[in-house]
């Protein structure tokens, strides 16, 4: 992480990174029915009780569903970049708690797979005029995550 560097919105993952605690996405748990959900909310939907707790969510799971997303969104409401390159968004499912919908580092759908392991990671969303960039989250296929920080893979 630089100077230069903001998250998307405050509230949706831990910030700023760490190299001794993971990334994670907050999520809230009801207390009084215990469903999880993300983004962190305030009120269930499941029982309507105003009563929850903010929770920090795996930050692993798996392939549930994907789609490649081919040709720029209208703006508004999406605000990245003018220059556009296809991505993918998938489904993840965090073992317990509940699927996240989320774009994926890996934009190629012939190396996604259904029930594949996914890490979660930061990935640039935009960069503002004066430079600063802009990171959301995303996941990454696991064995590429791996290969491309083996220590980090280590230690964890």
């Amino acid at each position: 992480m630089t100077a230069t560097q903001l998250p998307v919105a405050e509230g949706l993952f831990t910030w700023p990174p760490s190299a001794s605690e993971p990334l994670r996405l907050i999520g809230s748990e009801c207390t009084a029915c215990g469903l999880v959900s993300f983004p962190a909310a305030s009120d269930c939907v499941r029982c309507a009780s105003d009563e929850s707790k903010l929770r920090l969510l795996a930050d692993r799971g798996t392939l549930w569903t994907y789609t490649t997303q081919n040709f720029r969104p209208p703006s508004p409401p999406y605000d990245g970049p003018e220059t556009f390159e296809p991505y993918s968004v998938g489904y993840v499912e965090l073992p317990g708690e509940l699927l996240v919908e989320a774009r994926l580092t890996e934009p190629a759908p012939e190396k996604l797979r259904i029930g594949q392991d996914m890490r979660l990671t930061l990935v640039p969303y935009a960069v503002r005029a004066d430079g600063t960039e802009v990171m959301t989250f995303a996941f990454a296929p696991a064995e590429a995550s791996a290969q491309a920080d083996p220590v980090e893979e280590e230690s964890s």
